[in-house]
């Protein structure tokens, strides 16, 4: 009965007060000198705060728009996550999103990448919306991967390789 209890006690704490977090992802190929960036977004925190900055209403699941939406993301990306490797500035290129479960994944790569041995990553996704707002980092260079845990409002992670 008391374990039966504390999942009710947990599963009404977590229904008054939401997570909110997103985690990205920073792989480099060194075969294909690429990096990618995937990042996930709950979707329906992604869509409130694309409807709120570009004053407009969508369905971010199935717009009919998709060019549109993908544009929303692509921007609102480019604002709120960054790259450096080496202290050199990425030019990071949007290439799309999918839905998968309750979250949007986004897809952001450039090409032509050495293997780095500094990567700092700026990443504020969602922080103008939540003040509680979570942003889990992973960087994978050369096979090993590092992570860091970004709270609102630190927005800045710096890896060694």
């Amino acid at each position: 009965m008391g374990l039966l209890l504390c999942k009710w006690w947990v599963s009404m704490v977590l229904a008054l007060h939401p997570f909110y977090a997103s985690v990205t992802e920073i792989t480099h190929n060194a075969a294909r000198r690429e990096l990618g960036v995937s990042a996930r977004i709950f979707t329906d925190d992604l869509e409130n705060t694309l409807k709120k900055q570009f004053k407009t209403s969508f369905d971010i699941i199935k717009p009919a728009n998709r060019k549109q939406v993908e544009g929303y993301i692509a921007a609102y990306l480019q604002q709120h996550i960054s790259v450096k490797l080496d202290g050199r500035p990425v030019a990071l290129k949007f290439i799309g999103y999918k839905i998968e479960e309750d979250a949007v994944w986004s897809f952001l790569e450039a090409e032509n990448v050495a293997a780095p041995k500094k990567v700092e990553v700026r990443n504020d996704v969602l922080y103008e919306q939540h003040a509680t707002q979570t942003n889990m980092i992973h960087v994978i260079v050369g096979g090993k991967r590092q992570s860091y845990k970004l709270d609102n409002p630190q927005a800045v992670a710096v890896f060694g390789f």
